[in-house]
């Protein structure tokens, strides 16, 4: 049985200026947390660390987050796959490809195959969040976009957290956060414009030789 009450009692509170205690790090964090999680709420909170890696966003792993049990899994990976959707189309038209190129839909070569996920044939369902993804891709900044987006997701994750205290979405959304946050204690400008290019490599079947230039 996952004791919530200690997990969540024994967290740093949380905000996008915090930093670890010296000699601690997201290794430490997780593996405390997990001590105290059941089996079951341990294997969620391992699918969404697989989630936190690029090389796993993969049709078959949004699949499975779309029809996960916990609520919180299947949410944060709906507006996952929307953002990573709409960062693909970012790109697609910032280097002049295809609209549709890379885009994840659940569809095989057969137009009429595909993976349908509550009636939003893969697609993520309405995007809410759209608006604002958009305006923070326009940014000319780097970094500004990077965090204008990390925003976004922490408002998302927020909203998905709502009369959540002690439970396995709690303790989700504090992990989730956390992501976010161990992100930013070492980025700065130069990681920044890797974090970018990173972002033009995961497009699925990475493209070579495209130098581009942000505007």
């Amino acid at each position: 049985m996952s004791n919530f009450e200690y997990i969540i009692a024994s967290l740093p509170f949380l905000t996008q200026d915090f930093r670890y205690q010296e000699g601690r790090g997201w290794t430490n964090v997780i593996e405390e947390i997990k001590d105290n999680l059941s089996e079951k709420d341990a294997e969620a909170l391992d699918f969404l660390l697989r989630g936190f890696g690029p090389d796993n966003l993969v049709p078959d792993f949004y699949a499975s987050a779309l029809s996960h049990p916990v609520k919180f899994i299947r949410e944060y990976f709906r507006y996952d796959l929307n953002l990573r959707n709409a960062k693909v189309s970012y790109i697609n038209d910032a280097l002049g490809r295809a609209a549709g190129q890379d885009i994840l839909d659940g569809r095989g070569e057969d137009a009429d195959e595909g993976l349908d996920i509550d009636g939003y044939r893969f697609t993520g369902g309405e995007f809410k969040e759209e608006a604002r993804v958009q305006t923070a891709l326009a940014l000319s900044s780097l970094l500004d976009r990077e965090q204008a987006l990390d925003d976004v997701t922490w408002e998302v994750i927020d909203s998905l957290g709502t009369f959540h205290y002690f439970d396995i979405t709690a303790v989700l959304c504090y992990v989730a956060k956390l992501h976010i946050v161990d992100r930013w204690l070492e980025l700065d400008e130069e990681r920044g414009r890797e974090k970018f290019q990173k972002l033009v490599m995961e497009v699925r079947g990475t493209f070579k030789g495209v130098d581009y230039k942000d505007k």
